[in-house]
């Protein structure tokens, strides 16, 4: 199976078809493409399943499963695993997804850095750049998006670079709307209102160019690579200079009519005053690395280890400590909210954040709901999310391999350049 170009209407989330839907592609035209498609989604998340077993799930018969695994296999998309022996009968043959079957770069662009990876076929890094800066300048992305992929790329063989099928942007929508918060001088954010990311960077690239909000993106990211199997319908949070998000339901990310779904930011929270009187904010004002910034920055703190060293912050002392508590029961109002909404099974935390950081937010958010008024409602699972900081920049690579490869080809990217038009 070739890679595609993505069409006008683009791919959404992968997985996730209803049971009765599996066999759908032996009565469609393209049957070739859907089925090929099929069976590399059930590959990615069954990790080694034989051909027995995928005829079983899609419903095809067993020539057929063969002769597309060989296609398949012959493509380099997908490779043999060790015979596995049971009781009785032939050994069983499990197929996996082989890793250099397809690369692709991912880029997060945020408000406080950039971060450039090339990504493998089953989701692992292969390379990396990462930059940090005051405020996002489209000049200044564009320069590192020529360096980091040619510096990426040096040390490919001819055969790997051709193995690479696109390239994806994860992205904040409307960046000039967010001068005040990043601190830029006056005017210098306009900039960003004519600058189609998308078309600029694509000009200058030789692959597929994709562009979707940060949030949605690092939501298709752990749905897509999440190292454990993701629930079925979750809320995901994603707390980077500001918390973003998305929405999964039945196995596929939802990115909603403007590609803005998800965007718990801007969800009225309630908070205490110092009185005891209560007013709101949105939820960005308590669980955003924006706020931790300003109250360091207020405590005459350095707050750049934040976004230089995002996998291991310094020791913050008791404003982090207050920060997390905050920042845990505005995410229990989240998680009431949501389950009240549409009964999701789980609410997933993840973000730019020290594995501990994100552990600890997690209690938080339970601690959280313990304080709020729950009848009625069906206990969800809070969860840590798996991806970590690289999440946005991983989701802009799921989405070439999205348009590429998956099953259930939707509207991701159409709602995503409708929103980039507005």
């Amino acid at each position: 199976m070739r890679p595609e170009p993505p069409g006008p209407s683009g791919p959404s989330g992968h997985e996730g078809l209803p049971a009765a839907d599996l066999r759908r592609g032996t009565d469609q035209a393209g049957v070739r493409a859907y089925n090929e498609r099929l069976i590399l989604s059930l590959i990615r998340r069954g990790d080694g399943l034989p051909k027995a077993e995928i005829a079983r799930l899609t419903g095809l018969s067993p020539q057929t499963t063969t002769v597309i695994m060989n296609r398949l296999e012959a493509d380099g998309l997908i490779r043999r695993g060790e015979p596995q022996r049971g009781r009785v009968g032939q050994p069983s043959i499990p197929y996996r997804l082989d890793p250099d079957g397809a690369l692709a770069f991912g880029l997060k662009l945020g408000r406080r850095s950039t971060d450039l990876v090339l990504v493998d076929f089953v989701g692992r890094v292969i390379a990396r750049r990462h930059w940090t800066h005051a405020y996002p300048q489209p000049d200044l992305l564009l320069a590192q998006v020529a360096s980091g992929t040619a510096a990426l790329t040096a040390g490919l063989s001819a055969e790997r670079r051709g193995r690479i099928v696109g390239f994806g942007i994860a992205t904040p929508f409307e960046l000039w709307n967010w001068a005040p918060q990043v601190g830029a001088p006056a005017g210098v954010m306009e900039a960003w209102r004519g600058f189609d990311v998308a078309a600029e960077i694509g000009a200058r690239m030789p692959w597929p160019v994709h562009v979707m909000n940060d949030g949605t993106a690092a939501c298709a990211a752990e749905n897509f690579f999440g190292r454990a199997p993701a629930p079925r319908d979750f809320v995901y949070a994603f707390i980077g200079s500001f918390i973003g998000g998305g929405i999964v339901i039945n196995g596929n990310v939802v990115p909603g009519r403007t590609g803005n779904a998800g965007a718990i930011g801007s969800m009225p929270i309630p908070l205490a005053r110092a009185d005891g009187s209560v007013t709101t904010a949105q939820l960005i004002s308590s669980a955003s690395l924006a706020e931790l910034e300003a109250r360091l920055r207020r405590q005459g703190v350095d707050p750049s280890g934040l976004y230089i060293q995002p996998h291991d912050w310094p020791d913050y002392g008791e404003t982090l400590e207050t920060w997390i508590a905050e920042a845990g029961r505005s995410l229990a109002v989240l998680t009431a909210a949501a389950t009240a909404i549409l009964d999701f099974e789980a609410v997933v935390i993840d973000g730019a954040v020290p594995s501990a950081i994100r552990s600890r937010l997690v209690e938080a958010t339970r601690a959280g709901l313990g304080h709020l008024d729950l009848q009625g409602l069906t206990p969800c699972d809070i969860r840590e999310g798996t991806v970590g900081a690289d999440a946005r920049a991983m989701g802009g690579a799921a989405l070439p391999f999205l348009a590429n490869f998956a099953r259930n080809r939707e509207v991701l990217f159409k709602d995503a350049s409708d929103a980039q038009r507005d």
